[in-house]
């Protein structure tokens, strides 16, 4: 039987920090490191019960860490056997130790319990399990908790919870009240990038997230300026390099991690957050607000027209729908050609929403200013 069921729990105050023991951590990825004691305080969320049994959960979080701090995000999750022990969803910063942040951003590989498995930044149940209840833990880390600014400043947690099997036959959603909508999102290729900075993902050939994360800060006017971005040394879109390397995820060795791409807008001051839509008509309601979205699709080169490529994981923005309700697009893969002239595209809105949607729902960015209201939340909230 289809399901559809998206849940997000947000929390953006009331952040009650209690006292933890010092914690000794050597950056797994920096050769020959030494453990370094940092103070501790921790935030642990309310349980959050679900009236179904979720198979994915997806954390987010807007922080900012000033030198010297990070963050550690926990999670753990709940069916009929009890709880699971916390699972390590990610070590974050927002630089790394070539700037101002002590450790290395990463998340961890090898967490395999009975109950499922943390792939990256998504917690996976096992075949046949599933979970009612679920919890997120937050860590502050900081070297001098007494310097100016000297704990990380938390001012988002979020956690979305699904449960999706969607038939391929499945009829897909009519044309409604987006059609003929378009947010003007500035273009951004990632095909410009290609071969370059290679220690980051293999270059721009890799680099769809970040790219179109950008595209959406720079909408939002939150890019980096011209002097953050000085370091790139050069001037073929310097701000996408920057987001590259502020979303970089050394255990996964790539710029996809959906988790720290929202956490790098976060940290440029949108409100942002990962989430899953149900289909189209859904996504309609955000351009109709005036909030693009940058959401993930996977499909072979005959299943979406006018591509001109196949993927097994790429992320790609929607800025709008045609007066017939296709799809609108900013795809920083444009059509392989290095030109952000190539980037505006149109695609068919069924196969578009097939391709996005797969059997998992479809997953999207939510990144916004605070000032700018998200359209009406649905009875079962899957945005906040």
């Amino acid at each position: 039987m289809t399901e559809r069921h998206a849940t997000l729990s947000l929390w953006e105050s009331g952040f009650d920090w209690q006292p933890a023991p010092d914690v000794a951590y050597a950056d797994v990825h920096v050769t020959g490191a030494a453990p370094v004691t940092y103070a501790a305080r921790v935030w642990e969320s309310p349980v959050v019960e679900l009236p179904y049994a979720a198979t994915e959960l997806i954390p987010s979080w807007n922080a900012q860490t000033p030198s010297g701090t990070w963050l550690h995000v926990e999670g753990r999750v709940a069916d009929d056997d009890g709880w699971t022990p916390w699972f390590t969803f990610a070590r974050w910063a927002e630089d790394d130790p070539a700037g101002e942040s002590p450790i290395t951003r990463t998340t961890v590989r090898g967490q395999q319990l009975d109950a499922g498995t943390v792939a990256t930044d998504t917690w996976v149940s096992a075949p046949g399990r599933g979970f009612d209840q679920w919890q997120l833990r937050t860590t502050a880390l900081a070297t001098d908790p007494a310097a100016d600014g000297g704990w990380p400043h938390l001012s988002l947690v979020a956690g979305a919870a699904s449960r999706f099997t969607i038939e391929p036959a499945e009829p897909t959603s009519a044309p409604g009240a987006g059609s003929g909508h378009e947010v003007d999102v500035p273009p951004h290729s990632q095909r410009l990038h290609v071969d370059t900075f290679p220690e980051w993902g293999n270059g721009g050939q890799s680099w769809c997230s970040p790219t179109s994360t950008t595209m959406l800060l720079e909408h939002w006017g939150r890019a980096p300026t011209a002097a953050e971005a000085a370091w790139v040394g050069h001037g073929t879109d310097p701000q996408v390099v920057h987001a590259v390397r502020r979303v970089f995820d050394r255990s996964y060795r790539g710029a996809g991690n959906w988790a720290f791409n929202t956490a790098y807008a976060g940290a440029r001051g949108l409100r942002a957050y990962v989430t899953r839509l149900r289909d189209l008509t859904e996504a309609e309601a955000f351009v109709l607000a005036g909030v693009p979205l940058v959401v993930s699709v996977s499909f072979h080169e005959d299943e979406l027209d006018g591509a001109g490529y196949e993927t097994d994981g790429h992320l790609l923005t929607v800025v709008g729908f045609t007066a017939q309700g296709d799809v609108i697009s900013n795809d920083p893969n444009s059509h392989r050609v290095p030109s952000n002239e190539q980037v505006r595209t149109v695609y068919r809105r069924d196969q578009f929403e097939r391709v996005w949607l797969g059997s998992n729902g479809g997953l999207a960015y939510v990144m916004h200013p605070r000032d700018v209201a998200l359209p009406h939340v649905p009875a079962e909230p899957n945005w906040a």
